[in-house]
Order: structure tokens, then C-alpha cells, then sequence
């Protein structure tokens, strides 16, 4: 191959084509591939490099607790989980339609996982996804009083990403103000974004987490008004993990 051809490909940032022209050329040799099929195949390369240093690169801003995916998922352990409407939840419609997504069980039922994995699949579609448990959303959000242009840009990450995962409500009372953090968010996503949540405590309870019965009332009521409600109930996975390792 030409010394010529590979500088022009480099600047063209065309690395994707790069790492495989070598065996294109040979194959469109021994293939005797016709020009415009040898082309197809070197910018299918260079596309398909592309694509997967987006989903690289969107994935790390999603700033996922672990990269997690639903093929990695065990529906078996826990068959009551509707896996058809996970799934349906992975293939993006809802974000199209700006409905949001509850999902409520006990600790260890695998919503954390299924929330990662419906992200990541969503990642995958081209979306863009940001992961936080509640106590990052207190503490990322706790800081508008001494910094506020911090406060400012770190609400626009929470705001201009396609879905937000907002994982772990309920694992403790949250500390004061939080009830008008997390109302702040929900009201500025409402109906222009989609926004999960999970939750090991029923939302009748979620005045009393907050601190904030008026705030928890006015973040169900637009948080439910399009949102689908997965019900999680089952034996708890880290247990079974325990139970396996002591063997």
C-alpha cells in the first residue's frame, strides 16, 4: 500500500479505514471487487469504528455504577419480572414519547441491573444517558448556596441528557432540601424527558424519605402522569451470590 494513501487517510482522521485497508486491498485483489463495492467496504469500517467510540464515549458519561446489560440478566431466578416490558423499555419508545419509568421492589431484586442495562441498551440506540444513585443527586445538587454556577452546570447535565437514571430512593431518609432538588429535576425533565427511577420503599412513603410531604406530593404528580410502574417482587440476587459463595 502507498506511503501517499495512508498520510491522506490520516488526515482525514479515517483510522477506522485504516486498520483494515490492508486486508481490504487484498480481499478486493483476490475477490476481484468491483470499485464501488471495495468502497462500501472501507467506509462500513470507518463507520463502524466510529460508532463504537461513541458508544464508548457516551457510555463513560453515563457514569454507570457498573456496565451492566440485560443479556447478563437472570429473568429464571425471578420469572414474575415482565421481561417483555424491560425489553420494550430497552428498545427507546418511551423516550420518544417523554414517559417516564418507576420500577419498585425490594432490595437486591435486580433493579439497579435492569436500570444499567436498559441504559446501556439505550446508549447503543444512539441515546444519551446519565446514572446517578439519589445520594449523588443530594450531593451534586447540595452545593447551590456557596457555588451556584456549579449548581448551574451540574443541573444542565441533569437536564439535557435523553434519560436519567436516578437509582437507590428509598434506602434512607434523605437530608434536608432534597425534597427540592429532586423536585427541581423532575419538573424541568417533565414531558420533554424521560427520567427512571427506582425505589425500594412504596412511594406512600417517600414524604416521609424526603422530609417533604408537599414536595414528594408535587414529584409524584408529574413524575406518574406518563410514567410506567414496574413492580418488582422476588428472592433477592444477593443473597443467592451469598448463599453460593459459602458453599
Amino acid at each position: 500500500m502507498k506511503t501517499t494513501l495512508k498520510q491522506q487517510a490520516r488526515q482525514l482522521r479515517l483510522s477506522g479505514l485504516l486498520q483494515t485497508l490492508e486486508v481490504r486491498l487484498e480481499e478486493a485483489r483476490s475477490h476481484d471487487l468491483a470499485h464501488d463495492e471495495f468502497l462500501e467496504l472501507i467506509l462500513a469500517d470507518e463507520l463502524n469504528v466510529r460508532g463504537q467510540r461513541q458508544i464508548a464515549r457516551r457510555t463513560k458519561a453515563a457514569s454507570f455504577r457498573d456496565l451492566k446489560s440485560l443479556e447478563d440478566f437472570d429473568f429464571s431466578f425471578n420469572p414474575k419480572i415482565d421481561r417483555k416490558l424491560v425489553y420494550d423499555l430497552a428498545a427507546g419508545h418511551f423516550i420518544e414519547q417523554q414517559r417516564d419509568v418507576l420500577m419498585v421492589g425490594p432490595p437486591g431484586v435486580g433493579k439497579s441491573h435492569l436500570a444499567q442495562g436498559i441504559g446501556y441498551a439505550l446508549i447503543k440506540a444512539g441515546k444519551t444517558v446519565l446514572y446517578r444513585s439519589i445520594f449523588d443527586v443530594v450531593a451534586d445538587l447540595g452545593v447551590e448556596a456557596d457555588h451556584p454556577l456549579r449548581h448551574q452546570k451540574i443541573m444542565r447535565s441533569y437536564l439535557r441528557c435523553d434519560l436519567l437514571i436516578i437509582d437507590d430512593m428509598g434506602i434512607k431518609q434523605l437530608p434536608p432540601k432534597s425534597g427540592e432538588h429532586l423536585f427541581e429535576i423532575i419538573m424541568r425533565r417533565y414531558e420533554l424527558r424521560s427520567t427512571l427511577m427506582t425505589s425500594n420503599r412504596p412511594i406512600e412513603e417517600w414524604g416521609k424519605l424526603l422530609g417533604d410531604v408537599p414536595a414528594a406530593t408535587a414529584i409524584l404528580d408529574r413524575f406518574l402522569h406518563h410514567a410506567e410502574i414496574l413492580q418488582i417482587t422476588g428472592k433477592s440476587y444477593r443473597l443467592k451470590d451469598r448463599a453460593s459463595k459459602s458453599k
